[in-house]
């Protein structure tokens, strides 16, 4: 009788924490016995452990595997991101698609539990401040052509309906396929997609348009060969105070006015008190004194740009590198239907804001450039999802909900430089709209 994946495990010598137990007793030979031809095991080592998924790092006798266990079990929702990205590689868009198992399903479900299986390929991540002007337009187009192609492989999914966000997690790491498409096309070579066109109201265009971008070459390699790194810590970014991101109703200053008061009931008395405690009371009063002063503000549903299958959390540790060039974007859990301008606008936010709470507008520019090439969006478009992410950020106050709602520090250290953009946001609202819209 040949060795359970378990017993080889066992066999080896392996940590207790480092070992298929973090799975539960018989999971990853239940798992494994669903991929035979991945050997058998010689390590299972816990990643990250968030609330949106579990990752560990497998390795076996025939190499190296990402297995990921969803949290949520929504399979539905699961199989539906690996249609996706299924579909996006085979348009040459730099993705990670999971790998079948014997049955050719891509969900294994033991134990009531969901897992999908990636190989393991190291690289790296890169954010706003490692990209030249002309690598920030190329990144902005990429997320135009995500938007593009998301149209065009969803149109025989059912639409969702947009709920609340889940919590954010400390971001498991995610991996990337060993082979693409052998004759995948060039996905910069995609024309734009419209099929919701967007009626401004209220907003004004800006003045010009943006010209027309270089082209981007889409390599298959560049996927076969793409990174993995395991992020740290720090959670992505994550739930917005009030309506959830995409939702034509923005968030209610009534509401927002009792949230502060709560979260400076609670930084108040927390003993014993620290600078962050100290820094948290200033910008709760800061913030409430800019949103009494720019209630009138408020976006109104008619001025929600035009909505779409978006990837839902594009961010610098959800995109992989090799070199200077993307190689594949990861994460797909929030995958559904939103404002596709604003997931542009929210990104920028994420990947070009520096330490000290400011847009690299130099940045941004080029960025909001390549996306608009690629989606065809007006700047009036862009104009409304600026104002609408805004108003958003100038009433989100989620890293002091988990602080003292939760108990929960990992994201601490982001409140500074994310506290000091939303005021400077306001401050410099016209120069900042006309980074995106120019």
């Amino acid at each position: 009788m040949p060795r359970s994946p378990v017993t080889a495990v066992a066999a080896r010598g392996l940590a207790p924490d480092d070992s298929a137990a973090t799975l539960g007793p018989g999971t990853l030979a239940a798992l494994l016995g669903r991929y035979p031809a991945l050997g058998e095991p010689l390590s299972c080592r816990p990643l990250t452990e968030g609330l949106l998924n579990r990752g560990y790092r497998l390795t076996t006798t025939r190499g190296r595997y990402f297995l990921k266990h969803h949290l949520d079990g929504d399979q539905a929702a699961i199989a539906r991101q690996h249609r996706a990205t299924l579909r996006l590689a085979g348009l040459g868009v730099p993705v990670a698609p999971p790998v079948a198992a014997a049955d050719g399903n891509t969900v294994t479900v033991v134990g009531g539990r969901c897992y999908a299986l990636h190989p393991w390929i190291d690289g790296t991540h890169r954010d706003g401040g490692d990209l030249t002007g002309p690598q920030s337009r190329r990144l902005g187009r990429l997320l135009g052509v995500v938007h593009v192609c998301l149209d065009r492989v969803m149109r025989a999914e059912p639409t969702p309906h947009p709920a609340t966000p889940a919590p954010p997690a400390a971001p498991a790491p995610e991996t990337v396929p060993a082979r693409a498409p052998e004759r995948a096309p060039s996905w910069a070579a995609l024309p734009p997609s419209r099929p919701e066109p967007f009626a401004p109201r209220l907003l004004p265009g800006p003045r010009s348009a943006s010209p027309s971008p270089t082209p981007l070459p889409c390599d298959p390699a560049h996927a076969a060969h793409a990174a993995h790194v395991s992020p740290g810590p720090t959670p992505s970014p994550a739930p917005w105070m009030g309506a959830p991101p995409g939702s034509p109703v923005a968030a209610d200053p009534a509401e927002t006015f009792a949230l502060i008061d709560d979260l400076l009931a609670l930084a108040r008395r927390r003993r014993p008190r620290d600078a962050f405690d100290e820094l948290a009371e200033h910008r709760l009063i800061e913030r409430r004194a800019l949103i009494e002063r720019h209630a009138h503000r408020r976006p109104t549903p008619a001025t929600t740009p035009a909505s779409g299958w978006v990837h839902g959390d594009f961010h610098p540790l959800n995109l992989l590198y090799r070199g200077t060039e993307p190689a594949a974007i990861v994460d797909w859990d929030r995958l559904g239907v939103q404002p596709r301008a604003e997931e542009a606008v929210r990104a920028a936010a994420i990947f070009f804001v520096r330490p000290g709470g400011t847009l690299a507008l130099a940045k941004v520019r080029p960025y909001a450039r390549g996306y608009r090439a690629a989606t065809g969006a007006s700047p009036q478009e862009l104009a409304a999802a600026v104002h609408r992410v805004w108003w958003e950020r100038l009433n989100d106050f989620w890293i002091l909900r988990w602080r003292y709602q939760r108990g929960d520090h990992r994201a601490d250290p982001q409140f500074p430089a994310v506290a000091a953009l939303a005021v400077w946001w306001t401050s410099r609202y016209e120069a900042v709209r006309a980074a995106f819209c120019e």
